[in-house]
């Protein structure tokens, strides 16, 4: 591994940095809302799941406890 100065080392992260295309504050936006409705989404969806297996659970011991 080849070493370089620390000033080097700070051209050239600044040259990889200058690279980099950072998205439009519309995309982040349409991005940031598509997660918080995904994750709603699949919240009430787990929800729905974690309710059901309750309901099998409690009534598979409810026959147990006759």
């Amino acid at each position: 591994m080849a070493k370089v100065s620390p000033g080097e080392f700070f051209r050239q992260v600044r040259a990889e940095g200058s690279k980099v295309v950072w998205p439009s504050r519309r995309e982040t936006v349409t991005t940031g809302i598509m997660v918080a409705l995904l994750t709603s989404i699949l919240a009430v969806f787990f929800f729905g799941v974690d309710a059901m297996f309750s309901t099998i659970v409690q009534f598979l011991l409810g026959l147990l406890a006759k």
